[in-house]
């Protein structure tokens, strides 16, 4: 089978390691003649997993014993009613930003939970830009941010002092860049954009903070406590996107780490801007100082070479790189795992359209 050029915005592409240790994985988990798929949550052999893919999660994030790390289900999606649930006091007020179509859903999510305010949108402006005048002070008890619009193609580069607690959707482009992520009160992603397969959302979250809003008689499943009480086994968990985020933490940590990670981010994306910035048939939908290192929202300013452009970048084994269907254009995700050979590939393929 000829090589593939994976832009899928997620599930993403991950390393060609992590595809071989899971398939052996499925076979024979660890030499014991049981397969990860029919282990049990609970044995000696999977709990040594979830430990590990808890602590490594604090190792690249540098932070302490006062954060817990939770693996949960119902991706992202979820976490947009888990957040106020846990953290928004009865009678209190959210603020958050408005930067795209999922953080237009955490919105909508919380106000189902509490009184919220919109501090910040640019969807007039078809989320072109990420809002930047704008304070959030203490009569909040959260704000809520995307760190990443993978839609749009926008980030925040910069992220806002605030005087409350800090909550983070770092679905799209967590372990990407080096941050202080002792600034985050809560940090919460779904693991298939960028750190393991669909199924499995990650947890960051700051233990002090839980326990105030005075909700009684809480759901238990979606109590963050409950789930800390047990070390993210209250109920079962997702055992093979756990097994497999793992490796793909392995393999980052085990090839530089963060920082190493953000430099071969900066260089693709670096190429692929510059290809777009200096062909004439072609423009990125955002402005310029938000543009994400992550996901390259891209379109034709001539459509006439569309037909053109789609046969060529489909016979050079470019996958994924159609735009979201609410947006149309084009998208290359450029996650961790894209070698910038294959981003070379789509830069040559675009140099060759005139």
């Amino acid at each position: 089978m000829s090589k593939k050029h994976n832009f899928s915005a997620g599930p993403c592409i991950l390393p060609q390691e992590v595809f071989q240790k899971s398939a052996e994985a499925i076979l024979d988990f660890n030499g014991i003649g049981l397969s990860l798929l029919e282990i049990s949550h609970r044995s000696k052999d999977f709990v040594a997993v979830m430990d590990e893919a808890r602590a490594i999660v604090k190792r690249l994030m540098n932070l302490g014993d006062d954060y817990e790390v939770l693996y949960l289900g119902g991706g992202a999606s979820l976490q947009f009613a888990m957040v106020p649930y846990n953290i928004l006091k009865v009678g209190g007020k959210a603020a958050y930003l408005d930067t795209g179509v999922w953080a237009a859903g955490a919105i909508k999510e919380a106000k189902k939970v509490g009184e919220v305010d919109v501090v910040g949108s640019s969807k007039e402006d078809n989320y072109s830009y990420i809002p930047k005048d704008y304070k959030v002070g203490s009569e909040y008890d959260y704000f809520h941010c995307t760190s990443n619009n993978t839609i749009y193609g926008t980030q925040i580069k910069e992220f806002p002092k605030v005087d409350t607690l800090m909550v983070c959707d770092m679905s799209s482009d967590i372990f990407s860049r080096q941050l202080d992520f002792s600034k985050f009160d809560l940090i919460y992603a779904g693991a298939q954009k960028n750190m393991g397969p669909a199924g499995v959302t990650l947890v960051v979250i700051k233990k002090e903070i839980l326990g105030n809003t005075g909700r009684e008689n809480m759901f238990s499943i979606l109590d963050y406590s409950q789930h800390i009480s047990k070390e993210s086994m209250y109920n079962t968990p997702p055992v093979f996107p756990i097994f497999a985020t793992l490796l793909t933490l392995q393999h980052l940590e085990n090839n530089g780490g963060i920082a190493a990670a953000e430099e071969r981010n900066i260089t693709k994306a670096k190429l692929l801007y510059d290809a777009i910035d200096n062909h004439p048939l072609f423009e990125t939908y955002c402005h310029e100082e938000d543009r994400s290192l992550m996901n390259v929202s891209f379109k034709l300013i001539d459509d006439s070479k569309k037909e053109q452009f789609d046969a060529a970048w489909k016979s050079a084994g470019i996958s994924g790189l159609n735009g979201h269907r609410s947006l149309g254009g084009y998208r290359a995700s450029i996650y961790n795992a894209l070698p910038i050979e294959s981003v070379q590939v789509l830069v040559d393929v675009m140099n060759s359209i005139n």
